[in-house]
C-alpha cells in the first residue's frame, strides 16, 4: 500500500506577526516559501525540486539544500508536528511554542525517520524576516585542491555566507553551457551573502576578497534575473550530468569539512579504478558531497561497475570520519551500507525504537533501520 499525502495541502494558519505557519504535509516547498515571502518572511530550507517536494517528505528525510550552511536543515524550522502512529492514533508533538523540553524529544526523533515510525500529516513551521538582499559570488579555480583552499579560506575567515557550495570541473563541463555568467572552466565555488542591504554588500566584498586568491575567474551577479538564473542552473546540474551518458548512480555522503578535498579526489579516483566517469558537487560548508558515476542506461556491465564504485566511495567516506548519508537518508538501497558501517549498539537501539512505534512493521517495512 502506498500512502500519498498530495491532497493534504491546507494552510491551517499563517501568523506573520508571530513568524510562524501551520501547514499540512502535502503542501509543496515552493508554496510555503511563496506564502512566507508574501508576508515579508523567509522559510530558508531549499531542497531541490521545490515545486514537487512536499513539506511532509522534507520532514521525513530532514532535507537540506544550499542554504543549510547558515540556516540548517528542515528540522531546525519545525516547532510542532501532527503525526499518525500505529494503530492509527493521531498525536500532537510540540506546537506553536518556540521552546519545549517537556519529556523526550519526539519531534526530532520523528523528523528524518523516513516514515518508518509514523506518518507526518501537518507541521508548525518557524519563519524569520526576509533578508533584504541575497547576493551570490561565483569563482572558478584551476584545480579541486585550489578550490578547496578557497573554501577553507572562507571557513577560516570568520565570514558567514548563507551558501557555500562547490561544483567540480567535470560537472561544470557538463552543465556549463547554460551557466548565466562568463567564467573560466574549472572547479567552481558558489557563496551568497544575505541580510540588510548594506551588510550583505559589505559581506559580499569580503567574500570576493577571500575567493579571489588563486581564482581563475570571479563573477558577482547583482540583478534579480541573473541571480534567479544562477540558482536555476545550480538546480539543473544533476540533470545536465545525467545527460552526459544517459544515466548515473548518485551517492550522498558526508565527511568532516576538513576532509572535503579527500572525498572529492576519491570520487574521481574510484571512478577511474572501476572504469566509469565520475564527478561531484555539493554543500561544501557542510562536507556533504553528491558523487555521481555515469553510464549508459542499456550498459548492464557499466551499471555493475558504478555500483561497485559507489560502495567503495561510501566506505571511503566512513574511513574519513564521515557517514553513509548526509541528507538523502537510508531507504532500502543504503541499508546494507548502514549495517556494514554503523555502530552495532546504535543500530540495535534504532531497531528497538522501530519496534516500539511500529510493532507489526507496517510502516516502510524493511527500510531505514
Amino acid at each position: 500500500m502506498v500512502v500519498s499525502l498530495e491532497r493534504l495541502r491546507a494552510v491551517r494558519a499563517i501568523e506573520p506577526l508571530q513568524w510562524r505557519m501551520h501547514v499540512e504535509a502535502g503542501l509543496p516547498t515552493a508554496e510555503v516559501q511563496r506564502l512566507a515571502r508574501e508576508n515579508g518572511l523567509y522559510f530558508p530550507p531549499d531542497p531541490g525540486a521545490s515545486e514537487q517536494s512536499q513539506i511532509g517528505g522534507n520532514l521525513a528525510t530532514n532535507a537540506g539544500g544550499p542554504h543549510a550552511f547558515k540556516y540548517g536543515v528542515t528540522g531546525r524550522w519545525v516547532t510542532g508536528l501532527e503525526v499518525v502512529v500505529p494503530p492509527g492514533n493521531v498525536i500532537q508533538i510540540g506546537g506553536p511554542v518556540r521552546k519545549d523540553v517537556a519529556g523526550f524529544d519526539l519531534r526530532d526523533l520523528m523528523i528524518g525517520s523516513e516514515g518508518a515510525l509514523g506518518i507526518i500529516t501537518a507541521a508548525w513551521l518557524r519563519l524569520v524576516p526576509l533578508p533584504e538582499s541575497r547576493l551570490p559570488v561565483i569563482a572558478t579555480y584551476p584545480s579541486a585542491s585550489s578550490g578547496c583552499e578557497a573554501i577553507a579560506c572562507v571557513m577560516g575567515s570568520g565570514l558567514e555566507p548563507s551558501v557555500l557550495e562547490y561544483v567540480d570541473a567535470e560537472a561544470v563541463t557538463a552543465a556549463g553551457a547554460s551557466l548565466p555568467a562568463t567564467l573560466e572552466p574549472g572547479f567552481m565555488v558558489i557563496v551568497e551573502a544575505d541580510g540588510p542591504n548594506g551588510c550583505a554588500a559589505a559581506l559580499r566584498r569580503e567574500l570576493m576578497e577571500a575567493l579571489d586568491v588563486g581564482a581563475s575567474s570571479l563573477a558577482a551577479p547583482t540583478e534579480p534575473d541573473e541571480i534567479a538564473a544562477l540558482w536555476r542552473w545550480r538546480d539543473g546540474v544533476s540533470f545536465a550530468v545525467t545527460g552526459r551518458l544517459g544515466h548515473k548512480l548518485s551517492e550522498d555522503v558526508s565527511v568532516p569539512v576538513d576532509r572535503l578535498p579527500d572525498i572529492i579526489e576519491a570520487t574521481v579516483v574510484i571512478g577511474e579504478r572501476h572504469g566509469v566517469p565520475a564527478c561531484s558537487w555539493g554543500h561544501a560548508g557542510d562536507g556533504n558531497v553528491h558523487s555521481s558515476f555515469l553510464f549508459a542506461p542499456d550498459d548492464a556491465l557499466a551499471r555493475g561497475r558504478a555500483e561497485a564504485a559507489a560502495a567503495e566511495l561510501i566506505a571511503a567516506a566512513v574511513g574519513l570520519g564521515g557517514t553513509v548519508s548526509g541528507e538523502h537518508g537510508i531507504g532500502l538501497t543504503k541499508l546494507r551500507h548502514l549495517h556494514a558501517h554503523g555502530d552495532p549498539g546504535v543500530l540495535d537501539l534504532q531497531r528497538q525504537i522501530k519496534g516500539l512505534f511500529d510493532p507489526k512493521g507496517l510502516l516502510n517495512p524493511g527500510k531505514a533501520v
